[in-house]
C-alpha cells in the first residue's frame, strides 16, 4: 500500500462554550510512503506524531490537505493501526485475541487458527494460546498485538509507540522479531517513536516533527545493509545517522 498526504492539516476544536481556541496540531504536512517502505516519525512529546497517525489511518478528518491510501494490487487495501496501550480484548484468549482481525472478516475458525498458531509459536506464545490477558507479561501483551496485526492481513502498518511500555531487553527482541515479519511480507509500515535509536534501527527513512504545530522538519533516509541485528547500533553510519536526527530535533525545538 502507498500513503500519501498532501498539506496536512488538522485542528481540534474545544466545545462551544469552553471559550478556548482551536489548536492546531499538526499543520502542512505532506509525506509519501512507497509500497513496502518502513518509515519512521519522531518528534517532541506533544508534536501532533499520534495525530498524524490517525488521520493518515483515517479515524482523523483532516481539517485541510488530502491523504491517499491506495494499491495497485488490491484496490481494497486496508491498513491496520496498532496502539502503545494494550489494546486486547480482556474477555479473549490469546488465539482469539490474536485472530479476532480474520473473524471479522469472515475467516472460519480452523483456518484462523491455522493462520494465527505458527505466528504465536514463533513468537514465543506457544504455551499461552489459552490464557487471558491479565495472565500475561506487558511484553507478551504487545507480542500478541503485533502479531494480530500481521495474521490480519493488512496492507499496511501504522503503529503508534508499540514498544513505548516495555523494558531494553523486551523492545530489543520485539524490534527484531519485526524486522524478520516485515523482510518476509514488505508491508507499508509508519511507525511512530521518541526513541531515536529504534528509529535508525528499523526504518528505510526517519522524518522529524516540530513541537506544535507540527510540521516535518528533516528527513533522513537510513543508508544501512539489511538484515540489522544489534550489532549495528555500534557501526558509525548508525551513529551518524543518530547524531543528525539528534539536531535535527534540538535546532526544531530552539527556534520555537
Amino acid at each position: 500500500m502507498r500513503i500519501r498526504c498532501t498539506d496536512l492539516s488538522v485542528h481540534y476544536r474545544p466545545g462551544q462554550h469552553s471559550g478556548q481556541r482551536s489548536v492546531e496540531a499538526v499543520q502542512d504536512v505532506s509525506l509519501d510512503v512507497a509500497e513496502g517502505e518502513f518509515l519512521s516519525i519522531v518528534g517532541p512529546s506533544g508534536c501532533g506524531k499520534s495525530t498524524l497517525l490517525r488521520t493518515l489511518a483515517g479515524l482523523i478528518e483532516p481539517s485541510r490537505g488530502t491523504v491517499e491510501r491506495f494499491s495497485e494490487d488490491d484496490p481494497a487495501a486496508r491498513a491496520y493501526l496498532v496502539f502503545q496501550e494494550n489494546s486486547l480484548f480482556p474477555w479473549m484468549t490469546v488465539l482469539d485475541n490474536a485472530t479476532f482481525g480474520l473473524k471479522m472478516l469472515g475467516v472460519d475458525s480452523n483456518s484462523r487458527r491455522d493462520a494465527a498458531v505458527p505466528l504465536l509459536e514463533r513468537f514465543g506464545l506457544a504455551g499461552r494460546l489459552a490464557n487471558y490477558p491479565h495472565e500475561l507479561s506487558v511484553g507478551m501483551k504487545q507480542r500478541v498485538a503485533v502479531a494480530r496485526a500481521f495474521i490480519s492481513r493488512p496492507q499496511a502498518l501504522l503503529m503508534d509507540e508499540p514498544f513505548a511500555a516495555l523494558d531494553w531487553l523486551s523492545r530489543m527482541t520485539l524490534q527484531q522479531d519485526l524486522l524478520e515479519l516485515w523482510r518476509e511480507e514488505r508491508k507499508t509500515v509508519v511507525f511512530v517513536t521518541h526513541d531515536l535509536e529504534e528509529a535508525v534501527r528499523l526504518s528505510d527513512r526517519v522524518v522529524v516533527m516540530s513541537p506544535q504545530p507540527g510540521r516535518i522538519v528533516a528527513e533522513e533516509r537510513i543508508e544501512l545493509d539489511r538484515p540489522r541485528d544489534d550489532k549495528v547500533l555500534i557501526e558509525p553510519a548508525f551513529v551518524a545517522a543518530k547524531d543528525r536526527l539528534l539536531r535535527a530535533l534540538r535546532a526544531s525545538a530552539a527556534v520555537q
